[in-house]
């Protein structure tokens, strides 16, 4: 018996699949290749910088000499404090669009508030961190007026994948605990909620990458230039390795070459850090969950 032979239409269809994936392949490429071009250069010109001086001391000698460690003290102050703001706040107005508000005027002119909030410069947060919690509320430069300027810049982010997480989740799950006499609350709560973890820690991994990134809303409001003592309380100003790196990039003469790549080697390192244990608890709750 004579085997199918592959008709023109077949030849051309999987050569259409061919270039399709070629040029997915390319897309891919031009991704990944200037992330990896990126840390490439920060390890090949940080890494002479990188010892345990200069990540466990001081600035020294006008910031051309010591360590970052106060910096790094302080990246992760406001990286904390500000998580602790945005992500219940976060979590909890996204509950309330996806499993309480309806579909009306009120509802339509939050979401697209929340677009609109996404999109704002980082400078335009800055100047209102410093109108509304550094002046009106009277808190003053410190990580409490920084932190919440970074958690209103970072809500949206954790707001729209806490959403999307939230109506991911079967509307048949809902309907059986509703059967079985449970109200809305204890679906959300036994239910929803621990069914779409791994989709809120989404938000709250890309809220992390970028606040310990941001520089223009801490520079007014809770980063100083230099310190000589590690931060305490939220009412305490810090360091920060986004604005050390600006600070001796364009600020600071005379400074080592690898001291710059060094410093934003380990901004990338305590990123990749926070993020990868983030990743692995997603991961974790992912595979426990039974759809």
């Amino acid at each position: 018996m004579d085997g199918f032979q592959t008709t023109e239409y077949g030849r051309r269809k999987h050569r259409t699949q061919k270039v399709a994936a070629g040029i997915f392949l390319c897309m891919t490429a031009v991704l990944v290749i200037p992330l990896l071009a990126i840390v490439g250069l920060l390890v090949v010109r940080g890494a002479p910088a990188i010892s345990l001086t200069f990540l466990f001391s001081d600035p020294l000698s006008g910031m051309t000499a010591g360590g970052i460690f106060p910096a790094i003290v302080g990246t992760l102050w406001l990286v904390g404090v500000s998580l602790a703001i945005a992500a219940p706040i976060g979590v909890l107005a996204a509950v309330y669009l996806n499993e309480y508000a309806g579909d009306n005027w009120m509802t339509r002119i939050i979401h697209l508030a929340i677009v609109n909030l996404a999109g704002v410069p980082s400078i335009v947060h800055a100047l209102f961190g410093v109108g509304a919690f550094v002046l009106f509320l009277n808190l003053g430069t410190s990580i409490l007026s920084a932190s919440l300027t970074l958690a209103i810049m970072t809500l949206p982010v954790i707001i729209a994948s806490t959403k999307e997480a939230l109506a991911a989740v079967p509307m048949a799950f809902r309907e059986a605990c509703w059967n079985v006499g449970a109200s809305r609350w204890q679906t959300i709560w036994h239910v929803v909620l621990p069914n779409s973890i791994a989709g809120i820690l989404t938000g709250v991994i890309l809220q992390v990458s970028r606040a310990a990134g941001e520089t223009a809303p801490i520079m007014f409001t809770g980063a100083a230039f230099f310190l000589p003592f590690l931060p305490r309380t939220v009412h305490d100003q810090c360091m920060a390795l986004s604005m050390h790196l600006f600070t001796i990039s364009t600020q600071v003469p005379n400074v080592p070459e690898a001291f710059p790549y060094g410093t934003a080697l380990v901004l990338l390192g305590v990123v990749l850090l926070v993020n990868a244990a983030s990743i692995a608890v997603r991961v974790r709750l992912r595979n426990r969950r039974k759809w």
